[in-house]
């Protein structure tokens, strides 16, 4: 559930994306698509269907539906980044999702992308963590709740 009271639609980044970017996919001017870096265990966990039964599943259900569908609202290429910890460590990626497991904490996997990236390109973290929207915001990345990925 979104502790933050969010409604789960994105903030503006500056620029857009869409559903099967990559880090490969540059503009006319050779920047880099928007980056979008998903808390599997966040979005995941904001929905009780049974998730906790089968976490992995439940972080490649994710996986298969961002790289069919995208991310709502955006158009053109982003990078999607689906950051798992724990029982979903080993999803594999798959074109269009870069899975990638979280060695220790899945929040601070997440803040050192950001922070590798934040400099260079738009970046949206897909949370309800209010402290990981702080800690990423203070680098610069934009948020949104889990709905902004959830089907509706």
């Amino acid at each position: 559930m979104d502790d933050t009271g969010d409604t789960g639609d994105m903030e503006d980044t500056g620029g857009t994306g869409g559903p099967k970017g990559t880090d490969e996919s540059r503009d006319v001017d050779g920047a880099a698509p928007p980056l979008v870096i998903v808390d599997a265990a966040n979005v995941v966990g904001s929905v009780p269907d049974g998730w906790w039964r089968d976490r992995r599943g439940a972080a490649e259900r994710l996986r298969d539906r961002l790289a069919a569908e995208g991310v709502p609202g955006r158009t053109g290429p982003v990078e999607v980044v689906l950051v798992v910890e724990g029982a979903a460590r080993g999803v594999e990626s798959v074109p269009g999702v870069r899975v990638e497991s979280a060695p220790g904490s899945g929040d601070d996997h997440m803040v050192e992308l950001v922070a590798g990236a934040a400099r260079d390109r738009p970046v949206l973290v897909v949370t309800a963590d209010r402290e990981l929207r702080r800690r990423v915001t203070e680098l610069g990345a934009e948020v949104a709740g889990p709905r902004a990925v959830r089907p509706r």
